[in-house]
């Protein structure tokens, strides 16, 4: 059996340990370990593109692989924005989290219809822009939470506002982005 035809390839594992860290930061952000929180967080978002790059450089692309690794990307990111509301000083409002799950999901959708019907429909560079938005956005409002007392007014939380702010315009921005690529490949 090659790698490339193997479910339990490397970049197929790094998929799942990522997800094993969703997880883990899960239980930090209501535990109050903000810090342990970030850190894994840290790790599971920034090893994101190692998994992608090796598939493609060791021809280990798997169909498990397409499907899961934007899988586990929107689990984080999902999950934090939702975890991270729990917590009444995170700058991250309810109606923020159900903007980034709802784009998450949209765009899911659409690009599941869309690859049916033979299309392709790969990430474009607005949603890369947006991860990197949302997730410095995660770890300033975790950043904060471990640094800042609820009454100060500071760079930091002036930082992590701007950034939960650009992220959620650039949530807003890509998923149009998306709907309008998609109806353009539904005329064609």
């Amino acid at each position: 059996m090659t790698q490339k035809s193997s479910v339990f390839n490397i970049p197929n594992q790094i998929t799942c340990i990522r997800l094993i860290l969703a997880c883990i930061m899960f239980g930090l952000i209501p535990a109050k370990c903000h810090l342990a929180a970030l850190l894994v967080f840290a790790v599971a978002a920034g090893t994101d593109w190692l998994d992608g790059y090796w598939a493609r450089k060791y021809n280990q692309v798997t169909q498990l692989g397409r499907i899961l690794d934007p899988f586990v990307d929107k689990f984080i990111i999902c999950g934090a924005f939702v975890f991270l509301v729990a917590e009444p000083d995170s700058g991250i409002r309810a109606w923020m989290a159900v903007v980034v799950v709802s784009r998450e999901l949209l765009v899911t959708v659409i690009r599941g219809f869309l690859e049916q019907q033979g299309a392709d429909f790969s990430a474009q560079w607005s949603g890369k822009l947006k991860m990197v938005l949302q997730c410095g956005a995660v770890i300033l409002s975790l950043l904060s939470l471990k640094y800042v007392s609820p009454d100060d007014t500071c760079w930091l939380c002036l930082t992590r506002d701007l950034f939960i702010w650009l992220s959620i315009l650039s949530t807003l921005q890509s998923g149009i982005v998306y709907i309008f690529r998609a109806v353009r490949l539904l005329r064609e």
